[in-house]
Order: C-alpha cells, then structure tokens, then sequence
C-alpha cells in the first residue's frame, strides 16, 4: 500500500506541476517570453503552444491509458526547453523585463535540476497502476 501512495503522490505532483506551469503561460506571458531566444520566430505563438503541451501533459499523466505517452511527451517537451536554458546562460543571465539569475543558478538549473526533471518525467511511463 506504501508503495501505490507513493506512486500516486509522483504522479499527482507531477500532474499538478506540470498543469499550472502550462497554465503560467497563459496568465503571465510576460515572465515566459523574454526567455525565448531570441533567434526562434513568433514568440507568442511558441509560448502559447508550449502552455498548452504542458497543460496537456500534465492531465495525460493523470490516467493510466495515456501515462506512459504523457511521460513520454514530457521528456520531449522539456528537451525542447533546453535551448531556452543555454539562452539564458549566453546572455548572461538576464533578460528583458528584469528578470536576473546568478550563472550559477542557471547552470544548476541546466546541469542538474533539467536531468532530475527528465529522470522524473522517465519514471512515469514505468507506473503501471490506476487510482480506482
């Protein structure tokens, strides 16, 4: 029993996590557009996109038919998002709006808490279980 909560509790952070990160793109663009290099085109049209995959995501995870696609999904999306991480580091850790980050902080983020993420994101298509 231990271990169904425990899976259940990854799987319902993870759900809740990714969803209202998709969901910031929509409320607060502001925050996510200045982080999109500046080399990709459309900006808007990227950052709208990438709010609904993660909202997307994040409810795929919820059922067991669509979990393991979902993991799937994830590990791509945020791959996807590793660009944005380098953005961050070329440029010096700030970018338009204000927001700045020690270079530290964001070779952390690259380097270590992305690979923790993607690990989490591989663990989901090995949850086999229904919540029922």
């Amino acid at each position: 029993m231990k271990k169904f909560m425990m899976k259940a509790w990854v799987v319902y952070i993870q759900a809740f996590f990714y969803s209202v990160a998709g969901l910031n793109h929509f409320l607060n663009p502001d925050f996510y557009l200045p982080l999109i290099p500046e080399y990709l085109p459309n900006h808007g049209l990227i950052n709208l996109i990438a709010g609904f995959i993660e909202i997307l995501l994040g409810l795929g995870i919820l059922f067991k038919n669509s979990r393991k696609w979902a993991g799937y999904g994830i590990v791509v999306m945020l791959i996807s998002f590793i660009p944005s991480h380098i953005y961050i580091i070329q440029i010096g850790g700030c970018v338009g709006g204000g927001l700045c980050v020690p270079l530290w902080i964001a070779w952390v983020r690259l380097l270590f808490i992305h690979p923790l993420l993607l690990i989490w994101a591989i663990s989901l298509t090995h949850f086999r279980f229904d919540f029922r």
